[in-house]
């Protein structure tokens, strides 16, 4: 590969992202970077998430900063960087110019499924904390650009099938299939942001791709929130690959 692909992975949070990146990185040709808008967003938004501070200190706080990095050298002279981006971190006046220079990816996963695992470690939801939204106008956006819909993958479809689903997605983005993406060390990884030990728990005690689990009914509260995200996610999804 004689020319650096950078990938940009379009998700919302307890989306399979983690696991996603554990993938990638498992690639021998490829750097991986978790969530480089995570520090911008909080302190654009005032937002207070868990770990604040330390989330805070581990990132460059503007936007502007965070763009001239993600299309700098890749780091460790990679021909891939792997980019996990959560879609609702692309605030009002951040710069979006550089999309235009990177593969974009948009993964998705059921609203109730992102629900039921969200509510898990925050009390507090929103429809624009989930970020299918956002996804959705950045996918709208890379469409119109390109005059072509982005890649989309299901979650559920990878964990389903990861033997499929994997080396359809490397040839939609012009890589090489490489089983090494089926499995992971367990435990933290080095690039890994510093608010992994509160969101990764399952990531950790991973090594590779489980089936989808089984989920009861939400809570009202949430199921509403789902309803209004499912139009975002339905649209998305008849472009998935696969479909």
């Amino acid at each position: 590969m004689s020319e650096v692909r950078r990938i940009a992975m379009w998700s919302g949070p307890r989306n399979l992202s983690t696991a996603m990146m554990r993938s990638f990185s498992s690639r021998a040709d490829s750097f991986v970077s978790d969530e480089p808008f995570y520090a911008a967003y909080l302190k654009a938004t005032g937002l207070v998430h868990p770990m604040q501070e330390e989330v805070l200190a581990s990132q460059p706080q503007d936007p502007d900063a965070v763009v001239r990095h993600i299309l700098g050298p890749v780091p460790g002279g990679k021909a891939v960087w792997y980019q996990k981006h959560m879609s609702h971190h692309m605030v009002e006046g951040f710069p979006l110019d550089w999309m235009d220079e990177v593969t974009n990816v948009f993964l998705l996963r059921s609203p109730e499924r992102v629900l039921a695992s969200y509510a898990q470690k925050r009390e507090s939801v929103t429809l624009a904390d989930i970020g299918f939204e956002g996804q959705a106008m950045l996918f709208d956006r890379v469409a119109q650009r390109t005059g072509t819909a982005p890649v989309v993958v299901d979650s559920d479809d990878i964990r389903r099938n990861p033997e499929g689903m994997l080396p359809a997605l490397c040839a939609a983005v012009g890589l090489d299939w490489d089983p090494a993406m089926l499995s992971w060390p367990k435990g933290p990884h080095s690039e890994d942001g510093v608010w992994g030990p509160h969101w990764y728990n399952a990531v950790y005690n991973s090594t590779g791709f489980s089936p989808p689990d089984e989920i009861g009914p939400l809570p009202d509260r949430l199921a509403q929130i789902a309803d209004e995200a499912r139009p975002f996610y339905e649209r998305m999804k008849g472009f998935r690959l696969g479909a």
